[in-house]
């Protein structure tokens, strides 16, 4: 009989109960969205530190080369002067044998927290010890924020330092500093600074200060093919992949450019407002009137072989050890064939 898949909660679950005060005695956070794991790990160390009256209840331990059995026994020994001990476990993928924390998970002592903190994906949830944890309420995944999530997320941020942002214009910064929440917060901290007393952030802030800030963006390849500049597009793609923008990332937002333009046609045949038609294509609409201009440059056998050449470049990316750049500089070319 096939085992039943287990599904790994969210983090988030674990954030909203921290927030309100309600700590465990255990977590697990494990997870592709390495900021997820660490914004949670902060939130359940402040919270936890009016409960640690002595530093030497609070220890931290870096997996590898560790014996999983005696950090569980140093978790088990009572605080010294605390009423809580705080126990953190770093790069706990690198644990080699886990089964000790099956017998921890199943009573684990009220005074002490400890903190697993898995960086990756676990692919193996149905295991004994992940499936203990699972059932127990221990064990979270930070998945990397997409979309309608990742736009609120950014709205969130902008709103806890006291500003306000449009869902569009949230759209628009993610599209120009890219999906990364580490570098997002960045960026919004400098606008954050830029603005003052300033309470709005709307696009005219964010591409003037973006722009200085960062050399080139997704955004601006983008421009750079949109308008068919191919020396430019090949200079811009190049100085990303220097700049450390990962070249999966890069095939994502110009497949996203594509389908865009690729709906133009039917779009203006519906004859939708400015700011329907810019939300359908998934731009801003400050931006709207450059996808028009485009899609005239783009011909139907243009955008099919737009995507062949993307869905070869992702192919190569994702299954051959091929040089980025190399990848990049052909995608470029046969884009603009």
């Amino acid at each position: 009989m096939a085992k039943t898949k287990l599904t790994v909660p969210s983090i988030l679950e674990a954030v909203k109960e921290i927030k309100r005060g309600i700590l465990k005695p255990l977590y697990y956070f494990s997870g592709d969205d390495f900021f997820g794991i660490d914004a949670a790990f902060k939130l359940l160390e402040k919270k936890a530190a009016p409960l640690i009256t002595s530093e030497f209840d609070k220890e931290i331990f870096y997996a590898e080369g560790k014996m999983l059995v005696d950090i569980l026994n140093s978790a088990s020994a009572f605080p010294f002067g605390s009423s809580k001990k705080f126990v953190v476990v770093k790069e706990s993928e690198k644990i080699k044998d886990k089964k000790a924390l099956i017998s921890y998970s199943a009573s684990p002592p009220d005074f002490t927290i400890i903190v697993f903190l898995h960086y990756g994906k676990i692919s193996n949830p149905e295991t004994q010890v992940y499936a203990n944890l699972i059932n127990a309420g221990f064990l979270y995944e930070a998945k990397e924020l997409r979309g309608k999530n990742l736009v609120d997320w950014v709205i969130d941020l902008a709103e806890s330092n006291g500003k306000t942002l449009s869902e569009d214009d949230a759209r628009l910064l993610i599209d120009i500093a890219g999906e990364n929440r580490n570098l997002l917060e960045v960026q919004l901290e400098k606008i954050v600074t830029f603005l003052g007393e300033e309470k709005v952030i709307d696009h005219k802030i964010i591409t003037g200060i973006t722009s200085s800030l960062k050399e080139f963006s997704i955004f601006d390849l983008q421009n750079a093919i949109a308008k068919k500049e191919k020396q430019n597009a090949l200079k811009i793609v190049l100085k990303l992949i220097d700049s450390g923008i990962e070249p999966v990332f890069i095939i994502y937002m110009l497949t996203r450019f594509f389908t865009g333009l690729a709906r133009i046609n039917e779009i203006k045949d519906q004859k939708l407002n400015v700011y329907a038609a810019a939300r359908i294509v998934g731009t801003h609409h400050f931006y709207y009137d450059n996808y028009l201009k485009a899609r005239t440059l783009y011909s139907d056998q243009k955008l099919f072989m737009a995507a062949k050449a993307l869905f070869k470049a992702d192919l190569l990316t994702k299954t051959t050890s091929s040089d980025s750049k190399n990848v990049m500089a052909i995608l470029i070319a046969e884009i603009m064939e």
